[in-house]
């Protein structure tokens, strides 16, 4: 579905961010892209979803290049308060997309309605996002960005600010909706144990700058994971030792 061919970044001051990042997302899989703070993973990100354009290589989802932002890719960012439009209720924000789209006000009920339901927000449709807590409102810009029913959902560290407990609860809720809704997820994290409980496959990345992936990591485990399933504990030691590994010898 997704393809990273010898995609590099760079800006106009200082080393390339991105150098050679090669490697392709399957459709209906959960990939986390794994790397250091600073490693051009959230740029990659980015990159994916068309806000910007490489400076070297190519992008191609379902086979044509990547070009400009689009509602086959829907984005959710780490930080829900600049995220979500703070003078619209919860139901407001999830039906905002789909009034930029011109979809029928009675479609628009139907659609809101799903999704809100999907992500337990029912009882808390009228509430402004101030009055939400943390979790709750990455629930909303989870239903805001799956109700344009994207093929891939991009996630750029959507837990990072959250509590140990409620990471934990986040993440069920998250692999409950990518269950139930077959969508090809993206997600962007340095945690190691985040990536082991998530993903099908995790791409680390090395060290910026320059940064590129390292290799491609299968984590073949039986769901739900913590770190008390057999097998946790092996497969966290083999990224973190991708991870040392990357530090000491460079890209």
């Amino acid at each position: 579905m997704l393809e990273f061919l010898e995609v590099g970044k760079a800006f106009d001051v200082g080393p390339a961010v991105l150098r050679d990042v090669t490697f392709a997302v399957r459709p209906g899989e959960f990939c986390c892209l794994l790397g250091p703070s600073g490693c051009g993973k959230s740029t990659l990100l980015y990159l994916t979803a068309g806000f910007e354009a490489p400076t070297a290589g190519e992008i191609r989802f379902d086979g044509a290049p990547v070009r400009a932002p689009g509602r086959d890719r829907g984005i959710v960012f780490q930080d829900s308060a600049a995220a979500l439009f703070p003078w619209l209720t919860a139901e407001e924000n999830v039906a905002f997309g789909l009034r930029l789209q011109g979809v029928a006000a009675a479609q628009r009920r139907v659609v809101v309605d799903r999704f809100l339901h999907l992500v337990g927000l029912d009882a808390h449709r009228h509430k402004f996002p101030r009055q939400l807590s943390g979790g709750m409102q990455q629930r909303l810009q989870i239903a805001r960005a799956l109700a344009l029913e994207p093929r891939l959902l991009l996630m750029d560290e959507p837990f990072g600010a959250l509590d140990a407990h409620t990471r934990s609860r986040m993440h069920a809720e998250l692999l409950r909706i990518w269950d139930a809704t077959a969508t090809t997820i993206l997600f962007v994290t340095h945690d190691i144990a985040e990536a082991v409980t998530l993903a099908d496959r995790i791409a680390v990345m090395s060290p910026g700058p320059e940064a590129t992936i390292r290799r491609i990591v299968p984590v073949a485990l039986p769901r739900p994971r913590d770190p008390a399933v057999e097998g946790f504990a092996q497969a966290y030691r083999e990224v973190r030792e991708l991870f040392a590994d990357g530090a000491a010898g460079g890209h």
